[in-house]
């Protein structure tokens, strides 16, 4: 569709005028200036506190604590009753420290599952069912995007648009693209995109688009800036991701719970995973939706006040993230030092030792994203989360943090560190077999005595002790489908009891097979992180995750070797400890055909079509769902190249880009660009655009399509 000249250079422009909010870079050594309080103009964090909330702490941690006393006392008699030796000690202090992690997860699902069956989950007077509650302040929807479909993403978009529109109070409510494309095709695409989307929702001086050349400190500096510059005229703001998708009702319910609670400074809404298609995506759907909310409903109920930021679909109180949210660059060097990458724990754990209360409402239905589409997908994302995890050892000795706040960040570490630590163990239990099979036992030792020290590594306590850990890795998901059960709406979209069964059990056993692949990549991760490997950012792929078999290949056959080398070793011990193994081994060994068979569409579609793996949301998509899976594929993205002639042939196009572009450069002010500078000598040397386009690189591309000279000499030789 054309664009008017008239249109594009009308009042209405791309940005809003500035409403500057200063944004102070926080200090990890020094306590901070109160915000959250009285004294600060709000309420302090623990007017929101649920008055059991001590308890309940102490029945999930204490509980965990329990259990993991008990299983660390039954390992040390598996291991050896009469004293265990140096192998022995590192088997038993590696079982403790991770016996500890899987029970604390079943104590907070525990305190997760009668709240889940009571349909709470939310506090703070939200009302699931209720009228649409009234609104008397602004807040902005912030999608920060990095080289991601412009037609996915105004799809979203204009679904979430529409569906504020609906609610009737839209008046409320502003959009703001924040673009840190670095892709000149897809930033030109962007440009047309965000137009036309304006155009057709009639949404001019309410849906704004604003890009960065530099993307310093990436996402949580693309926020940054839009906080210092915008911040001011919005006393909230919302976080999306690319792939975020939210009801209208939902937004404006956790806006007027901002404007009642003064004291609170966020509320984290629960996304459900959907659209997927793969088979892994459709594992990680079924597992978020049937196992998330029994996850989340369990730490909601024992943080209260003191709960985490996941990044996106959360709603922010302007003041207080600027306040208290400027993060500093940690000192050493990258990886662990620079910016931090895992923003959205740290900005939590900033805002609650300001004093702002931090909210997690998981009861609260109409938030949604989507999953990477393969294990591949989910590794490249995974690799920088890592890094950003392992850099909150650097924040963790921050003064004034909330105990549970430090909890967050340890947790946040351990989610990758496990990954090594379970390797150490499975090892160490293989050498403790070894050991036992070939080393000859000293039954009476250096000391003279009546009886022999015969070695006591109890088969049948072993048995015990390895059904009870299982027991306690697998009872949340047992809760979860049971609760899933007695839910009729939640039951029926799974396609019943049965096929839910049936359902979980595919994604246990392909979940559990994929385990020890994941967890040799996380390992891999971690090694290299340390090793001084930055993990850069990548564009994160949405759609099907096929795969080349020789890419899978080149990837993942170190892991079948390895698991071949385990398995011969293992069974040189004793059948046994291969049994014992088979699992480990097993996903090992199929590495190349399990991420084959799951990168796929084919068997996700097949078992969709068998009503496996299927969730609520797919058997009755939410309206605003719908409508946005409608609008994506109504769309499409231009190929490579056709943006930048759409620009040279449409002047009303290249009017609003060059409108759009940021205050020119002044020579001898500011920064040099030399990018852009070897770009316009590269113009220079030819007389045709094909030419000049073959001779720039990406990045110079970019650099030209920024500049107003840049736009002249392409414009120039395009009309030659």
């Amino acid at each position: 569709m054309g664009l008017s000249l008239d249109t594009l250079i009308s009042p209405f422009a791309a940005l809003p005028p500035d409403a500057p909010l200063a944004m102070p870079v926080q200090s990890l050594s020094a306590m901070p200036r109160a915000g959250g309080t009285v004294a600060g103009g709000g309420l302090p964090a623990s007017s929101t506190r649920p008055a059991t909330l001590a308890l309940r702490r102490l029945l999930v941690i204490g509980g965990a604590v329990l259990m993991t006393i008990g299983g660390g006392y039954e390992m040390y008699f598996v291991l050896n009753g009469n004293g265990p030796n140096t192998l022995g000690l590192i088997v038993l202090t590696l079982f403790v420290v991770l016996f500890a992690w899987i029970a604390l997860a079943f104590t907070s699902a525990l305190g997760g599952f009668v709240p889940l069956l009571r349909r709470g989950g939310l506090g703070l007077g939200i009302d699931r069912d209720g009228p649409v509650p009234s609104l008397s302040t602004r807040t902005a929807l912030l999608l920060p995007t990095y080289n991601e479909s412009p037609s996915r993403v105004m799809a979203g978009l204009e679904a979430i648009y529409e569906s504020l529109a609906a609610t009737g109070r839209l008046d409320h409510f502003d959009m703001f693209i924040l673009s840190d494309t670095t892709d000149a095709d897809v930033w030109l695409e962007e440009e047309a995109a965000f137009l036309a989307l304006r155009e057709r929702t009639g949404g001019h001086g309410r849906i704004f688009y604003r890009r960065r050349s530099k993307n310093t400190e990436r996402k949580a500096g693309n926020v940054g800036e839009w906080v210092r510059r915008f911040g001011g005229a919005y006393p909230q703001m919302i976080t999306l991701d690319a792939d975020s998708v939210m009801d209208g009702t939902t937004i404006v319910r956790i806006a007027a719970a901002m404007e009642q609670h003064p004291g609170v400074g966020l509320i984290q809404t629960l996304p459900v995973i959907v659209n997927g298609s793969t088979l892994f995506a459709r594992m990680q759907q079924f597992a978020g939706r049937v196992y998330g909310p029994l996850i989340a409903y369990g730490i909601a109920w024992w943080h209260g006040p003191e709960s985490n930021y996941w990044g996106h679909n959360a709603i922010i109180r302007t003041r207080a993230f600027a306040e208290q949210a400027g993060l500093p660059v940690l000192t050493g060097r990258r990886p662990i030092g620079g910016h931090i990458l895992s923003h959205d724990f740290v900005e939590a754990a900033l805002m609650r030792r300001g004093g702002w209360a931090i909210h997690m409402v998981p009861g609260l239905a109409g938030s949604y994203e989507e999953s990477p589409p393969s294990l591949t997908d989910i590794a490249i994302r995974d690799r920088r989360w890592c890094q950003g995890n392992l850099q909150h050892a650097g924040v963790l000795p921050a003064r004034g943090l909330h105990w549970v706040s430090r909890l967050h960040l340890l947790m946040g570490i351990g989610s990758y560190v496990t990954s090594p630590l379970w390797l150490v163990f499975l090892l160490c239990g293989i050498l403790i077999s070894l050991q036992s099979r070939f080393v000859k036992p000293e039954y009476f030792g250096g000391t003279k005595t009546l009886y022999p020290n015969w070695p006591q590594v109890d088969p049948v306590l072993a048995k015990w002790v390895f059904i009870g850990t299982m027991g306690v890795l697998l009872a949340p998901k047992l809760l979860a489908y049971l609760a899933l059960l007695l839910n009729p709406t939640d039951r029926r979209g799974a396609g019943g009891g049965i096929r839910a069964l049936l359902s979980l059990l595919i994604e246990t056993l392909l979940g559990g097979l994929i385990a020890p692949i994941a967890m040799l990549i996380q390992t891999s991760g971690v090694i290299s992180i340390l090793a001084g490997r930055d993990s850069g950012w990548n564009t994160q792929r949405r759609d099907d995750g096929q795969i080349p078999l020789a890419v899978i290949w080149s990837g993942y056959w170190r892991y079948m070797v390895f698991g071949l080398v385990l398995a011969a070793i293992a069974w040189a011990v004793s059948p046994a400890l291969f049994a014992w193994m088979s699992p480990v081994l097993l996903g090992l060994a199929l590495a190349v055909p399990l991420v084959s068979l799951t990168a796929g569409r084919n068997t996700g579609l097949a078992l969709r079509r068998m009503g496996l793996l299927r969730i609520p949301e797919e058997a009755a998509p939410p309206a605003v769902l719908a409508r946005a899976v409608q609008l994506q594929s109504l769309a499409r993205d231009a190929a490579p190249g056709e943006s930048l002639r759409r620009l040279l042939d449409e002047p009303a196009l290249m009017a609003a880009h060059r409108a759009m572009l940021p205050p020119a450069r002044v020579v001898g002010r500011d920064p040099f660009e030399p990018l852009l500078v070897l770009g316009l000598a590269k113009l220079g040397e030819t007389t045709t655009l094909a030419g000049a386009l073959a001779l720039l690189t990406p990045q110079e591309r970019a650099a030209v399509l920024g500049s107003e000279t840049g736009l002249d000499r392409l414009q120039a030789l395009h009309e030659a």
